[in-house]
């Protein structure tokens, strides 16, 4: 691994400017939302309760704003005025997820919201019928509520639950959706169970409920994976596999301990959800394991607090992909130690502190800064640690406070589409496609609407929740028609 970490020095001087390079024929564009984040229509004909309705009905004052998503971008009625800004930007796919909820109001499937079925019928036939491809996320983070009553995903009876659930999406959906996400993000949504404060469904158990809950995401997705091949891939021929997120991360100086810390941080925050379904050997990564059970021993655990796969369920999960989804918005260095003094928790058992470097351009989230190059870094991680896998940008885009002029986000944009290209080109990086996020201006989590992350801004104080292009969607429009980034936006290297 060692070899893959280069210095800040080293990275420094090998930042390339523009690329000559154009994406292929066959690379595909789109962008992506999620169902909460700009669904609205919380409670409208006979969805039931998600655990972020509940967390900011309960808790407004867990969010930045005291915000919810009860309207949001109001998506719910306004899907096909949706539909026509992914045309006018060129789109060949858009990425939503559907809102369990929505579907079966009380999590199972005793009980079918035909409402909720036509909604996406309708969403997935517009799209069709303006030449999109619809790409499903099954899962983005609003668990039904009676589901997190029985302990949500650390009960081991979600995985049954959650195939159920699949089933009746590829039942209602599956004759025209050809890509399928079973889950986004489980290490962002896994935090959820250990704070008490601030992430749904905000269960205060560190070092614990994360690790519970991951165990049953990684067996709840291989069994869809191998029912929807069993059932439905003959006539529907579709693609599977989940979208995981993570930073580069950079050791902040050469010294041994500070490499090893980056080889701790990218084990754990990507690794851990990655090697059981992508790694020739399967099961989680040995370095996770051993650090994991060696801390839960000293800490006077009798078992490790990482729960064991049998041989079974390793060969059951490994190789449960059909592409490795990727989300991926920024970098960190990384040096020994956390700015937590907790334990047991995730963190402790890392035990790497995240950095910036003050040069990095900053964002309208303090904690993502503009680093293009460690894109290009992690694409060659995954292709090195994992054979090379098609991958598919499942998510990448930047907060800029900017109402219509994002120069920010153009610069992002354009910088790291370019180190993609580099990866794909000169280092052999397989690449297939890129969404980006998102595609209008929505409701982000635990920040309310104080992050824009939009191609288009939409005016959350206008009833209407009128819709308006920003200057990056016209820029993201040029890039999908002529499949090169334009060279104007390059002016000097050093600026990355």
């Amino acid at each position: 691994m060692k070899k893959y970490l280069l210095s800040l020095v080293a990275l420094v001087a090998n930042v390339r400017g523009h690329t000559n390079h154009s994406f292929p024929a066959n690379f595909i564009f789109g962008a992506a939302t999620a169902s909460y984040q700009v669904e609205g229509a919380w409670n409208h004909e006979g969805k039931g309760v998600n655990i972020w309705d509940t967390l900011t009905h309960d808790h407004p004052d867990f969010m930045t704003d005291l915000s919810n998503g009860d309207i949001a971008a109001n998506s719910y009625f306004k899907y096909k005025e949706d539909v026509q800004l992914l045309k006018k930007i060129g789109a060949n796919f858009y990425r939503f997820s559907v809102s369990w909820s929505r579907i079966l109001p009380t999590g199972q499937t005793n009980v079918i919201n035909q409402a909720g079925v036509d909604y996406y019928n309708n969403l997935i036939n517009e799209l069709l019928a303006n030449g999109i491809e619809p790409m499903v996320t099954i899962f983005h983070w609003d668990l039904p509520q009676p589901l997190q009553d029985l302990g949500g995903m650390t009960n081991k009876f979600i995985v049954d639950i959650f195939v159920d659930y699949a089933r009746v999406l590829f039942v209602h959906f599956g004759d025209r959706v050809k890509w399928w996400i079973t889950f986004n993000e489980p290490a962002v949504f896994s935090i959820g169970y250990t704070t008490a404060r601030g992430f749904a469904p905000s269960v205060n158990a560190p070092g614990i409920g994360n690790y519970l809950a991951v165990h049953s995401i990684l067996l709840a997705h291989a069994k869809t994976y191998h029912m929807y091949r069993r059932e439905f891939w003959a006539k529907q021929q579709g693609n599977m596999s989940l979208a995981l997120n993570s930073r580069w991360f950079e050791p902040k100086t050469n010294s041994t301990e500070d490499v090893q810390s980056a080889q701790r941080a990218i084990q754990f925050y990507l690794g851990l959800y990655a090697h059981p379904i992508f790694s020739q050997e399967g099961d989680y990564p040995k370095l996770v394991k051993d650090r994991i059970a060696q801390k839960s021993l000293d800490e006077g655990f009798f078992r490790s607090r990482l729960p064991k796969f049998t041989k079974e369920q390793i060969s059951h999960i490994r190789g449960t992909f059909d592409f490795f989804g990727l989300n991926h918005y920024t970098t960190s260095l990384t040096t020994v130690g956390n700015t937590e003094n907790q334990g047991p928790s995730l963190e402790a058992d890392v035990w790497a502190q995240r950095l910036f470097d003050r040069s990095w351009k900053e964002t309208g989230d303090p904690s993502r800064k503009v680093v293009p190059w460690g894109f290009r870094k992690l694409l060659n991680w995954i292709k090195n640690e994992y054979n090379n896998p098609p991958v598919f940008i499942t998510e990448n885009g930047v907060s800029d406070p900017t109402e219509f002029n994002d120069t920010l986000r153009i610069h992002y944009y354009t910088h790291y589409l370019n180190e993609m290209l580099n990866a794909m080109f000169q280092d052999g990086c397989n690449v297939i496609g890129y969404a980006a996020w998102s595609l209008i201006d929505n409701f982000e989590w635990n920040s309310g609407y104080t992050q824009r992350f939009g191609l288009f801004h939409v005016n959350f104080t206008d009833p209407e929740r009128t819709r308006t292009a920003k200057e990056s969607s016209r820029v993201y429009a040029e890039i999908i028609r002529t499949r090169q980034i334009p060279a104007r936006h390059f002016h000097s290297a050093s600026q990355d």
